[in-house]
Protein backbone atom coordinates (compact mmCIF):
# COMPACT_ATOMS: atom_id res chain seq x y z
CA UNK A 1 0.00 0.00 0.00
CA UNK A 2 2.53 2.74 1.11
CA UNK A 3 4.61 1.68 -2.44
CA UNK A 4 1.72 2.41 -3.96
CA UNK A 5 0.65 5.30 -2.35
CA UNK A 6 4.27 6.83 -3.64
CA UNK A 7 3.16 6.94 -6.69
CA UNK A 8 -0.21 9.15 -6.66
CA UNK A 9 1.44 12.84 -6.74
CA UNK A 10 -1.41 14.58 -5.62
CA UNK A 11 -1.31 15.21 -1.76
CA UNK A 12 -5.40 15.07 -1.43
CA UNK A 13 -6.10 12.05 -3.65
CA UNK A 14 -3.68 10.26 -1.98
CA UNK A 15 -5.21 11.02 1.46
CA UNK A 16 -8.45 9.78 0.22
CA UNK A 17 -7.53 6.66 -1.36
CA UNK A 18 -5.54 6.17 2.03
CA UNK A 19 -8.52 6.78 3.68
CA UNK A 20 -10.66 4.43 1.82
CA UNK A 21 -7.96 1.55 1.49
CA UNK A 22 -7.51 1.89 5.44
CA UNK A 23 -11.32 1.66 6.36
CA UNK A 24 -12.12 -1.54 3.90
CA UNK A 25 -9.36 -3.28 5.41
CA UNK A 26 -10.59 -2.27 8.87
CA UNK A 27 -14.51 -3.07 8.29
CA UNK A 28 -13.61 -6.39 6.18
CA UNK A 29 -11.60 -7.59 9.51
CA UNK A 30 -14.22 -6.10 12.13
CA UNK A 31 -16.72 -8.45 9.61
CA UNK A 32 -14.58 -11.35 10.15
CA UNK A 33 -13.89 -11.33 13.93
CA UNK A 34 -17.49 -10.43 14.42
CA UNK A 35 -18.60 -13.11 12.82
CA UNK A 36 -16.20 -15.42 14.35
CA UNK A 37 -16.25 -14.62 18.07
CA UNK A 38 -20.46 -13.77 18.44
CA UNK A 39 -22.42 -12.46 15.39
CA UNK A 40 -25.37 -11.82 17.80
CA UNK A 41 -23.43 -9.07 19.81
CA UNK A 42 -24.82 -5.55 18.68
CA UNK A 43 -22.05 -3.95 20.70
CA UNK A 44 -19.82 -5.65 18.54
CA UNK A 45 -21.09 -4.03 15.45
CA UNK A 46 -20.20 -0.77 17.04
CA UNK A 47 -16.82 -1.45 17.87
CA UNK A 48 -16.68 -2.37 14.06
CA UNK A 49 -17.74 0.72 13.05
CA UNK A 50 -15.44 2.46 15.31
CA UNK A 51 -13.02 0.66 14.03
CA UNK A 52 -13.49 1.20 10.48
CA UNK A 53 -13.85 5.09 10.86
CA UNK A 54 -10.44 5.14 13.00
CA UNK A 55 -8.35 3.37 10.18
CA UNK A 56 -10.38 5.54 7.49
CA UNK A 57 -9.18 8.70 9.40
CA UNK A 58 -5.46 7.45 9.88
CA UNK A 59 -5.09 6.03 6.45
CA UNK A 60 -5.62 9.67 5.24
CA UNK A 61 -3.26 11.45 7.54
CA UNK A 62 -0.79 9.12 6.44
CA UNK A 63 -1.53 9.65 3.30
CA UNK A 64 -1.45 13.25 3.25
CA UNK A 65 2.16 12.89 5.10
CA UNK A 66 3.70 10.53 3.00
CA UNK A 67 5.82 11.99 0.16
CA UNK A 68 5.70 10.71 -3.37
CA UNK A 69 8.54 9.23 -4.71
CA UNK A 70 7.08 10.53 -8.57
CA UNK A 71 6.78 13.63 -7.04
CA UNK A 72 10.59 13.83 -5.21
CA UNK A 73 11.99 12.30 -8.29
CA UNK A 74 10.52 14.83 -10.65
CA UNK A 75 11.82 17.62 -8.26
CA UNK A 76 15.10 16.59 -7.93
CA UNK A 77 15.03 16.33 -11.79
CA UNK A 78 13.96 19.71 -12.12
CA UNK A 79 16.15 21.56 -10.21
CA UNK A 80 19.26 22.80 -10.90
CA UNK A 81 22.11 20.33 -11.36
CA UNK A 82 24.59 19.77 -7.89
CA UNK A 83 28.06 20.98 -10.03
CA UNK A 84 30.17 17.70 -9.85
CA UNK A 85 33.76 18.83 -9.05
CA UNK A 86 35.83 19.25 -12.42
CA UNK A 87 39.45 16.77 -11.40
CA UNK A 88 41.07 17.75 -14.44
CA UNK A 89 40.87 21.43 -13.46
CA UNK A 90 41.93 20.46 -9.66
CA UNK A 91 46.13 21.28 -9.01
CA UNK A 92 47.83 18.68 -6.65
CA UNK A 93 50.19 19.34 -3.79
CA UNK A 94 53.44 19.16 -3.42
CA UNK A 95 54.28 15.55 -5.57
CA UNK A 96 52.74 13.26 -7.39
CA UNK A 97 54.14 10.18 -9.04
CA UNK A 98 54.53 9.93 -12.28
CA UNK A 99 54.78 6.72 -14.60
CA UNK A 100 57.16 7.07 -17.82
CA UNK A 101 54.85 5.15 -20.45
CA UNK A 102 56.64 5.59 -23.42
CA UNK A 103 60.00 7.18 -24.29
CA UNK A 104 60.58 8.64 -28.01
CA UNK A 105 64.26 9.56 -29.67
CA UNK A 106 62.96 12.90 -31.48
CA UNK A 107 66.95 14.03 -32.27
CA UNK A 108 70.67 13.07 -31.97
CA UNK A 109 70.54 14.86 -28.28
CA UNK A 110 66.53 15.35 -27.71
CA UNK A 111 64.23 12.54 -25.73
CA UNK A 112 60.41 12.45 -25.09
CA UNK A 113 59.25 10.69 -22.47
CA UNK A 114 55.27 11.01 -21.98
CA UNK A 115 54.02 10.40 -18.23
CA UNK A 116 50.60 9.44 -16.89
CA UNK A 117 50.38 9.83 -13.54
CA UNK A 118 50.43 6.34 -11.39
CA UNK A 119 47.25 7.03 -9.10
CA UNK A 120 45.29 7.00 -12.46
CA UNK A 121 43.49 10.47 -12.04
CA UNK A 122 43.05 13.26 -14.13
CA UNK A 123 45.54 15.76 -14.95
CA UNK A 124 44.99 19.44 -14.70
CA UNK A 125 45.20 21.57 -17.80
CA UNK A 126 48.10 23.70 -18.52
CA UNK A 127 48.97 27.06 -20.24
CA UNK A 128 51.41 26.85 -23.17
CA UNK A 129 55.00 27.39 -22.39
CA UNK A 130 54.68 26.11 -18.45
CA UNK A 131 57.13 23.67 -17.46
CA UNK A 132 57.13 20.32 -14.73
CA UNK A 133 59.36 20.61 -11.97
CA UNK A 134 60.41 16.73 -12.11
CA UNK A 135 62.59 14.98 -8.74
CA UNK A 136 64.94 12.41 -9.78
CA UNK A 137 66.85 9.98 -7.52
CA UNK A 138 70.44 9.18 -8.77
CA UNK A 139 72.49 7.04 -7.48
CA UNK A 140 75.27 8.39 -6.02
CA UNK A 141 74.08 12.02 -5.34
CA UNK A 142 72.96 12.75 -1.32
CA UNK A 143 69.60 14.16 -2.20
CA UNK A 144 67.31 14.19 -4.82
CA UNK A 145 68.12 16.07 -8.01
CA UNK A 146 65.31 18.59 -8.80
CA UNK A 147 65.31 20.05 -12.19
CA UNK A 148 62.78 22.26 -14.38
CA UNK A 149 61.95 20.95 -18.33
CA UNK A 150 59.16 22.42 -20.52
CA UNK A 151 55.73 20.42 -21.41
CA UNK A 152 56.26 19.97 -25.45
CA UNK A 153 53.33 19.25 -26.21
CA UNK A 154 49.49 20.35 -25.84
CA UNK A 155 47.21 16.96 -26.30
CA UNK A 156 44.04 16.85 -27.17
CA UNK A 157 42.87 14.64 -24.76
CA UNK A 158 44.95 16.04 -22.05
CA UNK A 159 45.55 12.35 -20.92
CA UNK A 160 49.84 12.44 -20.30
CA UNK A 161 52.17 15.26 -20.14
CA UNK A 162 55.56 14.96 -22.87
CA UNK A 163 59.06 16.30 -21.42
CA UNK A 164 61.53 16.51 -24.47
CA UNK A 165 65.06 16.70 -22.86
CA UNK A 166 68.62 17.41 -24.09
CA UNK A 167 71.39 15.67 -23.44
CA UNK A 168 74.26 17.54 -21.93
CA UNK A 169 77.62 16.24 -22.57
CA UNK A 170 80.41 17.61 -21.54
CA UNK A 171 81.94 21.18 -22.59
CA UNK A 172 84.24 21.48 -24.88
CA UNK A 173 87.65 22.63 -23.31
CA UNK A 174 86.55 22.69 -19.79
CA UNK A 175 87.20 19.83 -16.95
CA UNK A 176 83.04 19.41 -16.02
CA UNK A 177 80.92 16.25 -16.01
CA UNK A 178 78.03 16.26 -18.55
CA UNK A 179 74.83 17.19 -17.43
CA UNK A 180 73.76 15.24 -14.46
CA UNK A 181 69.72 15.15 -15.08
CA UNK A 182 69.92 14.93 -18.67
CA UNK A 183 72.37 12.19 -19.03
CA UNK A 184 70.29 10.18 -15.97
CA UNK A 185 67.25 10.64 -18.42
CA UNK A 186 68.76 9.00 -21.41
CA UNK A 187 70.41 6.21 -19.92
CA UNK A 188 69.00 5.27 -16.80
CA UNK A 189 64.84 6.22 -17.24
CA UNK A 190 62.83 4.30 -19.09
CA UNK A 191 59.22 2.99 -19.89
CA UNK A 192 57.69 2.02 -16.49
CA UNK A 193 60.18 4.31 -14.59
CA UNK A 194 57.89 6.37 -11.39
CA UNK A 195 59.17 10.11 -11.75
CA UNK A 196 57.55 12.89 -8.74
CA UNK A 197 56.45 15.96 -10.33
CA UNK A 198 54.88 18.73 -9.32
CA UNK A 199 52.04 20.77 -10.93
CA UNK A 200 52.67 22.69 -14.13
CA UNK A 201 54.02 25.94 -13.28
CA UNK A 202 55.76 29.02 -15.55
CA UNK A 203 54.96 32.26 -16.41
CA UNK A 204 56.57 32.48 -19.89
CA UNK A 205 53.30 31.44 -21.26
CA UNK A 206 51.26 32.59 -24.31
CA UNK A 207 47.48 33.97 -24.59
CA UNK A 208 46.47 32.01 -27.08
CA UNK A 209 43.03 34.33 -27.70
CA UNK A 210 44.88 37.05 -28.84
CA UNK A 211 44.44 38.27 -32.08
CA UNK A 212 47.76 39.59 -33.13
CA UNK A 213 49.83 37.72 -34.95
CA UNK A 214 52.87 35.36 -32.99
CA UNK A 215 56.20 34.77 -34.00
CA UNK A 216 57.76 31.85 -32.28
CA UNK A 217 61.62 31.45 -32.28
CA UNK A 218 64.09 29.13 -30.93
CA UNK A 219 67.03 26.83 -31.87
CA UNK A 220 68.21 24.04 -30.44
CA UNK A 221 66.00 22.38 -27.55
CA UNK A 222 64.36 25.84 -27.29
CA UNK A 223 61.41 25.02 -29.14
CA UNK A 224 60.05 22.74 -26.66
CA UNK A 225 57.41 25.18 -25.65
CA UNK A 226 56.64 26.20 -28.99
CA UNK A 227 55.45 23.01 -29.93
CA UNK A 228 53.05 23.69 -26.87
CA UNK A 229 52.52 27.09 -27.80
CA UNK A 230 52.09 26.71 -31.73
CA UNK A 231 49.53 23.46 -31.00
CA UNK A 232 47.73 25.28 -28.48
CA UNK A 233 47.28 28.44 -30.58
CA UNK A 234 46.24 26.70 -33.78
CA UNK A 235 43.28 24.39 -31.95
CA UNK A 236 41.78 26.91 -29.95
CA UNK A 237 42.32 30.44 -32.12
CA UNK A 238 42.88 28.89 -35.20
CA UNK A 239 42.74 32.15 -37.72
CA UNK A 240 45.41 33.70 -35.92
CA UNK A 241 48.50 34.24 -38.01
CA UNK A 242 51.49 32.22 -36.53
CA UNK A 243 55.35 31.93 -37.26
CA UNK A 244 57.12 29.45 -36.68
CA UNK A 245 60.79 30.05 -37.10
CA UNK A 246 63.62 26.93 -35.65
CA UNK A 247 66.94 26.76 -36.31
CA UNK A 248 69.13 24.06 -35.98
CA UNK A 249 72.79 22.50 -36.79
CA UNK A 250 71.15 20.24 -39.75
CA UNK A 251 68.42 17.38 -40.02
CA UNK A 252 70.10 15.02 -37.44
CA UNK A 253 69.84 17.69 -34.52
CA UNK A 254 66.16 19.14 -36.12
CA UNK A 255 63.27 17.32 -33.40
CA UNK A 256 59.64 17.54 -34.25
CA UNK A 257 60.56 18.69 -37.80
CA UNK A 258 57.58 16.61 -39.16
CA UNK A 259 55.01 17.59 -35.93
CA UNK A 260 55.20 20.71 -37.12
CA UNK A 261 54.42 20.16 -40.55
CA UNK A 262 51.76 18.42 -39.66
CA UNK A 263 50.12 21.03 -37.91
CA UNK A 264 50.73 23.68 -40.78
CA UNK A 265 49.08 21.11 -43.38
CA UNK A 266 46.20 21.59 -40.66
CA UNK A 267 46.36 25.20 -40.57
CA UNK A 268 46.99 27.26 -43.37
CA UNK A 269 48.01 30.10 -40.66
CA UNK A 270 50.94 28.67 -39.82
CA UNK A 271 54.24 29.43 -41.52
CA UNK A 272 57.35 27.89 -40.98
CA UNK A 273 60.94 28.52 -41.66
CA UNK A 274 64.05 26.38 -40.64
CA UNK A 275 67.36 27.54 -40.89
CA UNK A 276 69.86 25.04 -40.85
CA UNK A 277 73.59 26.23 -39.72
CA UNK A 278 75.44 23.40 -40.89
CA UNK A 279 72.95 21.35 -43.25
CA UNK A 280 74.28 18.00 -45.19
CA UNK A 281 73.47 17.27 -48.54
CA UNK A 282 70.78 14.75 -47.92
CA UNK A 283 69.22 17.51 -46.02
CA UNK A 284 68.05 19.13 -49.02
CA UNK A 285 64.19 20.40 -49.40
CA UNK A 286 64.19 19.74 -45.51
CA UNK A 287 64.50 23.29 -44.41
CA UNK A 288 64.20 26.98 -45.79
CA UNK A 289 67.54 28.83 -45.68
CA UNK A 290 71.62 28.17 -44.20
CA UNK A 291 72.50 29.52 -41.53
CA UNK A 292 71.18 31.09 -38.43
CA UNK A 293 67.90 32.31 -37.40
CA UNK A 294 69.32 36.17 -36.93
CA UNK A 295 66.64 39.69 -36.45
CA UNK A 296 67.86 40.27 -40.29
CA UNK A 297 66.13 37.02 -41.29
CA UNK A 298 63.42 37.87 -38.76
CA UNK A 299 62.39 41.24 -40.80
CA UNK A 300 62.40 39.43 -43.79
CA UNK A 301 60.13 36.99 -43.04
CA UNK A 302 57.25 38.22 -40.54
CA UNK A 303 55.43 41.45 -39.64
CA UNK A 304 56.87 44.27 -36.79
CA UNK A 305 53.31 44.18 -35.63
CA UNK A 306 53.27 41.10 -33.79
CA UNK A 307 53.92 39.44 -30.35
CA UNK A 308 57.29 38.26 -30.25
CA UNK A 309 58.24 34.85 -27.81
CA UNK A 310 61.97 33.39 -27.74
CA UNK A 311 63.48 30.67 -26.63
CA UNK A 312 66.93 29.09 -26.86
CA UNK A 313 70.51 30.01 -25.54
CA UNK A 314 71.69 32.96 -24.04
CA UNK A 315 73.67 34.22 -26.84
CA UNK A 316 70.70 33.50 -29.16
CA UNK A 317 68.19 35.46 -27.19
CA UNK A 318 70.24 38.23 -26.56
CA UNK A 319 71.22 38.33 -30.32
CA UNK A 320 67.77 38.64 -31.30
CA UNK A 321 66.35 40.55 -28.35
CA UNK A 322 68.71 43.37 -29.34
CA UNK A 323 67.72 42.95 -33.26
CA UNK A 324 64.12 43.30 -32.41
CA UNK A 325 64.57 46.19 -30.17
CA UNK A 326 66.91 47.65 -33.15
CA UNK A 327 63.71 47.38 -35.40
CA UNK A 328 61.56 49.03 -33.07
CA UNK A 329 59.60 46.21 -31.65
CA UNK A 330 57.75 47.35 -28.62
CA UNK A 331 59.36 45.37 -25.15
CA UNK A 332 56.31 44.78 -23.99
CA UNK A 333 55.64 42.73 -27.03
CA UNK A 334 59.08 40.66 -26.73
CA UNK A 335 58.71 37.69 -24.45
CA UNK A 336 61.40 35.21 -23.47
CA UNK A 337 62.64 31.91 -21.62
CA UNK A 338 66.55 31.19 -21.29
CA UNK A 339 67.62 27.53 -21.02
CA UNK A 340 71.08 27.35 -19.38
CA UNK A 341 72.43 23.96 -17.89
CA UNK A 342 72.31 23.33 -14.09
CA UNK A 343 74.80 24.63 -11.86
CA UNK A 344 76.47 27.26 -13.87
CA UNK A 345 74.30 29.93 -11.92
CA UNK A 346 74.74 28.69 -8.37
CA UNK A 347 72.50 25.78 -9.22
CA UNK A 348 70.00 28.00 -10.05
CA UNK A 349 67.80 27.30 -13.41
CA UNK A 350 66.40 31.47 -14.22
CA UNK A 351 63.23 31.49 -16.19
CA UNK A 352 62.62 35.19 -17.43
CA UNK A 353 58.66 35.70 -17.44
CA UNK A 354 56.87 37.25 -20.42
CA UNK A 355 57.29 41.08 -19.19
CA UNK A 356 60.35 42.14 -21.20
CA UNK A 357 62.84 40.55 -19.11
CA UNK A 358 62.33 42.95 -15.78
CA UNK A 359 60.77 39.51 -13.86
CA UNK A 360 62.38 35.89 -13.56
CA UNK A 361 61.42 33.08 -11.95
CA UNK A 362 64.12 31.41 -9.88
CA UNK A 363 63.95 27.50 -8.73
CA UNK A 364 66.06 26.68 -6.02
CA UNK A 365 66.88 22.81 -7.19
CA UNK A 366 68.17 21.89 -4.14
CA UNK A 367 65.31 22.45 -1.76
CA UNK A 368 62.66 22.77 -5.10
CA UNK A 369 61.35 26.58 -3.67
CA UNK A 370 60.45 29.44 -6.49
CA UNK A 371 61.01 32.84 -5.96
CA UNK A 372 60.25 35.46 -8.20
CA UNK A 373 63.07 38.37 -8.52
CA UNK A 374 62.39 41.62 -10.34
CA UNK A 375 64.53 44.48 -11.67
CA UNK A 376 64.20 46.68 -8.91
CA UNK A 377 65.73 44.55 -6.17
CA UNK A 378 69.27 44.90 -5.35
CA UNK A 379 69.57 40.89 -4.75
CA UNK A 380 67.41 38.15 -4.27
Amino acid sequence: MVESLGRIQNPWVRSLTAAVTACSVATLASAIAIGTINPKDKSAYQWGVYAALLAAGGGAALGLAYPGKTQAKRSLQSSSPIPRPNVAKQVWKDWRNFVVVRKVKESEEITSFYLKPEDGGELPDFLPGQFLTIKLDIPGQPRPTIRTYSLSDYPEPRDYYRLSIKREPSPKGLDVPPGLSSNFMHDQVHEGSVIPAKPPSGKFVLDVHQSIPVVLISNGVGITPMISMVKACSRLNPKRPIWFLHGARDGQYHAFRKEVLNIVEQNPKVQVHFAYSRPRPEDEGHFQSAGYIDSALIQTLVRRDAEFFLCGSPPFLQSIREGLQTWGVPEDRVFFESFMKAGSVSSETISPAPTGGKVAEIIFTLSGKTLTWQAEYDSI
